[in-house]
């Protein structure tokens, strides 16, 4: 089974859809660039630490290991858009958050985490402008809608 990375579940009668939020390629690339800079750092450190002459290695690694991740996931993760309502969050494989039920939003690397009463956790992943975003997710909760 193919995940959907696009809302399915269906608007309820009278609710339209205010904004939808879309991935930034370019935020994409940047957090992958910054884990494969952490990663490789990592690589190099455990090999030094358990005492390899050959250190480098971790860095290279690291690297491949980022870049393979990247490259597989970029068709998916990409393509993955929620959109707000004027009451819900509709997100990837049948998300579906209330407004309401939002209790906690919080900046993420170049994500927005949203937190609800009963503890469940949802990224919206590789935002261009988080600010934007949550000021829009925080508008529509207050009835401002968008």
């Amino acid at each position: 089974m193919i995940p959907e990375m696009s809302p399915t579940t269906p608007l309820n009668e009278g609710e339209t859809v205010l904004h939808s939020f879309h991935p930034d390629r370019a935020a994409y690339w940047r957090d992958h660039a910054w884990m494969a800079a952490g990663a490789m750092g990592l690589g190099m450190a455990i090999l030094w630490g358990i005492g390899n002459p050959h250190a480098w290695t971790g860095a290279v690694g690291g690297l491949a290991a980022i870049a393979v991740r990247a490259f597989y996931l970029a068709s998916d993760e990409l393509k993955a858009r929620w959109d707000m309502t004027e009451t819900r969050l509709l997100g990837p494989q049948g998300r579906n958050l209330r407004l309401a039920d939002i209790q906690e939003i919080r900046k993420l690397g170049s994500a927005v985490q949203l937190i609800t009463r009963t503890g469940d956790k949802h990224l919206l992943k590789f935002r261009a402008d988080r600010d934007d975003t949550i000021a829009r997710i925080e508008r529509a909760r207050a009835g401002g809608w968008g």
